[in-house]
């Protein structure tokens, strides 16, 4: 009887051990695809984008430009450049391999550029000095922008759709709407339609195609 009751006590444990381990593994293999748009068409921005593959990260200092950018309603607080400042660049591995293998995106792709400013600028140009020697050095989250790449939803500009969350400090805006072809479709057919839309020249891994 005695046995009889431990082989039943053990048939049980392995069943419930046999359980975990099946019930577990579909939670680990979950991941989350983007876009996401809400009820009123939308976009929400990615999170754990910083994990995401960085291809690049132009500058365009406030020091180097004399332009009258990002204004507030009444046309005060403006941006000499319009991106400040540096522009961190983020694409997700699988839609970068694709790139690399074939010159284009994927359908559904997403590209998120954030936006820091420059460390506390000491000179006009807004550099400063560093152990390392006078540059640039990365600041205070200023912004993000994304473009998406849905050529049904976004025919009449080559197939990209451009959003932007603020350009303006942490925490950025939840969800953004398509921005106007004139704020950043136009500029990208203008000037990287050969390019699938993308600033390609700026990121050498991109650029360059030689891999990680």
């Amino acid at each position: 009887m005695q046995k009889y009751l431990l082989g039943i006590v053990a048939g049980v444990g392995v069943l419930a051990a046999s359980s975990f381990i099946f019930n577990t593994r579909p939670v680990v293999a979950q991941t989350q695809e983007y876009p996401v748009y809400d009820s009123a068409g939308r976009v929400k921005p990615p999170t754990g984008y910083r994990a995401w593959v960085f291809v690049g990260a132009p500058l365009t200092p406030e020091g180097l430009n004399d332009g009258k950018y990002n204004c507030n309603a009444d046309g005060t607080n403006c941006t000499r450049s319009n991106f400040p400042e540096y522009h961190h660049v983020y694409i997700e591995k699988k839609n970068v391999d694709a790139y690399l293998k074939t010159g284009t995106f994927p359908e559904g792709t997403v590209i998120v550029k954030e936006l820091t400013r420059v460390l506390n600028p000491t000179f006009p140009d807004s550099s400063r000095t560093e152990p390392s020697g006078r540059g640039y050095f990365n600041g205070a989250y200023n912004g993000i922008d994304m473009s998406v790449k849905d050529s049904k939803r976004f025919p009449e500009t080559n197939g990209w759709g451009f959003f932007t969350f603020g350009h303006h400090p942490l925490p950025y805006n939840p969800t953004s709407a398509e921005e106007p072809v004139t704020e950043c479709a136009g500029c990208h057919i203008a000037n990287v339609a050969n390019t699938d839309m993308t600033w390609i020249q700026f990121y050498p891994l991109l650029r360059d195609k030689k891999g990680y």
